[in-house]
This record gives C-alpha cells, structure tokens and sequence, in this order.
C-alpha cells in the first residue's frame, strides 16, 4: 500500500504536467485568451549560477501563481498577477513550469533552462618520438567538461592552421580523433588543439580555449649513427643534407677477405639496422727501378717492374709470367735511350673488378 499524505514533490511537478497537458486556456468575456509568461525565456545561463525567474499572468482577476522545477528555488517577491522565484544553483539542463488561475481556470507557461559552462582545459595527445614521413598519424584531442556538448567542437591546428573540425561526444572527458600524414617541412612544427563552445545563436559569443602546442619529429636529423666493421667501432663523422644523414668513417684491417660493416641508426625508441658485406685487399706496388738511372753508352741496364701478389705487372707492353712475379727488361744503354721512359701497369681483380695503378721512370744516357 501507498504511504498516505500527499505525494512526494517528483509526483507532483509529473502530476501537474499530466493534468495540464488537457487544460485549455481560460478565456475572458470577451472570448480573450488569457497566457502565463515564464521570463527569461528558454535561458541560456552560465554552470552553477542562480537565476531568478518571473511568471506573470494577464488576466483581470489572477489568483496564486506557482513555479515548480527540480531546481533549489526561494521566493524572490511576487505581486498582484506576478510572481518571481530565485534559482539558487542552477547546474543541469532543465524546464520550468509556471502556473497560476484566472477565472478559476489553470494557465501554464514553460520555459527550457540550458546550462552552458566552458571546457576545464584542452590537450592535444602525447606525440610520437619521431614520425616517418608520408605515414599516416592519429592525433587525438581531449576536452575535460564543457556544456553543452551539441554546442561544442574540437579544432585540430598545426601551426595556426585549421587541419580539421568534430564536435565533441557525451563520454568524459571527450575524445577526438583526426588523422594527418606529415610532411617533412612538417619537422619541429607546432600542432594544438582548439576547443570552441559557440552560443551566438544564444545571443552569447564564441569561446575558445587552446592546449599547449607540442612539437612533431619526422625525420632523422636527431638520429644517432654507429658504424662498425666486424667488432671494431669506427668513429663517423655525421653530416646532415635535409632530411639525409650520411656517416662516414676509416677504418684499418691487417686482414684480406670478406668482412662485414655494420650501421646502426637509432631515432627514439626506433631502431634501424643495415650489414654491407665489405672486402678487404691488400695492392701493394708497383715499384720500376733501373739498375743504372745514369749511366754511359754501353753499360747494361736492368729495369725491373714488381708489385705484391696476385697482381699482373706489365712493363712497356710485356707482362710477366705470371701474377706475382716481376717483370724485367735488359738493354745496353745507347744514344738514342737517353731520356727514354719506361712504363709499368700494375692489375688487381678483386670480386670482378680490375684495379689499375701505373709508373714510370726516364733513363739519362751521358755521351762520352
């Protein structure tokens, strides 16, 4: 069974919307329609703000004018066909209900409280360390509080550049999401969100609020190089040209054969490694010696054309017998030899690949 007395308020303020939903306005003799006006009408007031709401009846004999609402309220002062309440805290979307007699009649008049309060702060998303460029990223926008929500946006900016716009969803706090894809000029760039409550059509204005702007990497200049053949590490020397890094570095090995170079390019927490087979040789020479640089006519002379092994030396157009060995010419110094120019070609094949390196040396014959 029901508790008896009357019924709590809530049962109240549903009771009279359901009687008055079946009213008609009174009239007067004169077939006038007599109307309640709630004032303001249909506010839009700032969160947590009292607001003070006057009903007013325009009938020649009003009676008790009341308001009902879920809202805290107190009688602010009333009069003969008015009424005026005192909301004292005014924090949700709501609708007001007045209602007072005229000729023993009921008049109701409605008004549509919209509570507004502006975002407690914006942020733009932890930023990657770094971002390839021409990859696509997902930047998000967050937005603590604000209301109304259907009144609200997130502006996405890079720089003071307008990337793109959402409204803001009902889940707190609110997430937007946009998608970009960097472009190098885009390095150490500043992008930001932009949270926008628009109430123009409110007869308010525009209010913004922007995150601290955070700044995108996108490509390796800060990228950290190491270069090492085998297990020994070479000091590079890094130069940047735009967005390319390029290490250079020298290395000593006392060993021939293959042998494996290593680079290691770290960015962030992202790591990149490349291995290069290297082969390493050794081409010593040539050497062109003459047993005798100055000499008389008739004296022997030696010219001997050598190089370390594995290389083919050629003197004056005739090789040596073999890889490794030397090659000799002998003559008997003349006239006509006096600054003749003796030439020597080394070759070294090394994975396919011929390598050169030339000498040459003059012959001075003295005249007796």
């Amino acid at each position: 069974m029901m508790p008896s007395g009357p019924p709590p308020r809530v049962y109240w303020t549903s009771l009279i919307f359901l009687l008055l939903a079946c009213c008609q306005l009174p009239t007067g003799a004169q077939g006038q329609t007599y109307q309640l006006r709630v004032e303001p009408k249909d506010p839009v007031v700032p969160f947590g703000k009292p607001l003070v709401v006057n009903c007013s009846l325009d009938c020649p004999s009003p009676g008790l004018i009341s308001l009902e609402t879920a809202l805290s309220k107190e009688h602010h002062s009333r009069g003969l066909g008015w009424a005026a309440f005192r909301l004292t805290n005014v924090t949700g979307d709501t609708e007001l209900l007045c209602s007072g007699l005229c000729d023993k009649s009921q008049v109701v008049g409605f008004s549509k409280i919209t509570v507004y309060g502006f975002p407690e702060r914006v942020e733009l998303a932890p930023l990657p360390l770094w971002q390839p460029v021409g990859k696509h990223l997902n930047l998000s926008c967050l937005v603590f509080g604000g209301a109304p929500r259907d009144h609200l946006s997130v502006v996405l900016l890079r720089r003071e550049e307008e990337l793109g716009r959402q409204p803001v969803g009902k889940e707190e706090p609110a997430k937007v999401t946009f998608m970009v894809q960097p472009r190098r000029e885009d390095h150490g760039t500043n992008f930001s969100c932009r949270s926008e409550l628009d109430l123009r059509s409110q007869g308010l204005e525009l209010f913004q609020n922007t995150s601290a702007p955070t700044k995108l990497r996108t490509f390796a200049s800060e990228a950290h190089i190491q270069l090492a053949l085998g297990n020994q590490m070479l000091n590079a020397t890094v130069v940047s040209h735009a967005d390319t890094l390029t290490a250079t570095a020298t290395a000593k090995t006392e060993q021939e054969g293959t042998q494996e170079i290593v680079c290691n390019v770290t960015l962030g927490v992202e790591k990149r490694e490349t291995r290069e087979n290297l082969f390493a040789y050794s081409f010593q020479g040539p050497s062109l010696t003459l047993s005798e640089s100055n000499t008389t006519e008739g004296t022997p002379v030696t010219v001997t054309c050598a190089a370390g092994p594995r290389v083919q030396v050629t003197l004056d157009g005739v090789p040596a017998a073999v890889p490794g060995q030397p090659a000799q010419l002998q003559l008997k110094a003349t006239e006509k030899d006096d600054r003749r120019t003796f030439f020597c070609n080394a070759t070294l094949k090394v994975h396919g690949v011929t390598l050169h390196r030339n000498r040459s040396v003059q012959l001075r014959v003295l005249c007796e």
